[in-house]
């Protein structure tokens, strides 16, 4: 991962954490599809990486990954979820920081371990796309079932469709 792709990560962390503080409403594409591609596009970048993956590198990514989805289910169950104009808010509190904290020194500590287990591609910066999406992708896994327990649907998206609602029962088409 080259110098200019970890400053753009580092800036959508930063912008996602903003809008997460302030509150924005959550639409499906955003909450469930965007994470989802991060995480393609991580492990892509995992398998297209030069340095040969080894068991221990898997191991630790794997480590990490478990570690990224505990985090990303436990922002999920913080966030506060409110109906606003007919769809789906949502806002984290800002005691909620210290789990972007934890996610940022789990990150560290696993690099730190991987490098004395000489886990070259694990040591690295490659797998932050990936982590950063299933991250994203736990929190969504929390925060959809507890939107529609309270019958909430997503916000709508811009042209006005709410994000799987003929398969999740709730929403507008």
């Amino acid at each position: 991962m080259s110098m200019l792709e970890i400053l753009a990560v580092i800036a959508v962390v930063a912008f996602v954490i903003g809008r997460q503080l302030m509150g924005e409403p959550l639409r499906g594409k955003r909450l469930i599809l965007l994470p989802a591609i991060l995480l393609v596009i991580g492990f892509v970048d995992l398998r297209g990486h030069n340095v040969h993956t080894t068991a221990t590198d898997i191991g630790c990514i794997a480590v990490s990954a478990v570690i990224a989805a505990g985090i990303g289910a436990w922002q999920g169950s913080m966030m506060h979820l409110e109906s606003r104009n007919g769809g789906l808010w949502g806002r984290m509190p800002v005691r909620s920081l210290w789990l972007w904290l934890a996610l940022v020194a789990s990150r560290v500590g696993m690099m730190l371990v991987a490098h004395g287990l000489d886990a070259k591609v694990a040591a690295s910066f490659t797998p932050l796309l990936f982590l950063l999406g299933v991250n994203r992708l736990a929190q969504a896994a929390v925060v959809t079932p507890r939107s529609l327990a309270a019958g909430v649907s997503f916000a709508p998206e811009k042209d006005g469709t709410v994000f799987l609602a003929d398969r999740l029962g709730n929403g507008r088409r």
